[in-house]
């Protein structure tokens, strides 16, 4: 990784759906290349009935996006 980002870094989408959202980074998946911005490329989660949550429900929740994607901000 040439531009070191990591966990807390306030970061700009350069590229692709989301291109000039900002956010903070929440986790950096090295192996894969990969950060998760806090509130960008937002997927729904289904999520199975349990005791906790006896209904189930459908979440949201932050999906990766590739690193060249960002750009950390001064």
């Amino acid at each position: 990784m040439a531009n070191k980002l990591k966990k807390g870094d306030e970061v700009v989408v350069i590229a692709g759906d989301h291109k000039g959202s900002k956010g903070k980074i929440l986790e950096v998946i090295r192996t894969k290349n990969r950060v998760l911005v806090e509130g960008v490329n937002l997927v729904k989660k289904h999520e199975r009935k349990t005791q906790d949550n006896p209904q189930g429900s459908i979440i949201e929740r932050e999906a990766s996006i590739h690193f060249s994607n960002v750009k950390k901000t001064s």
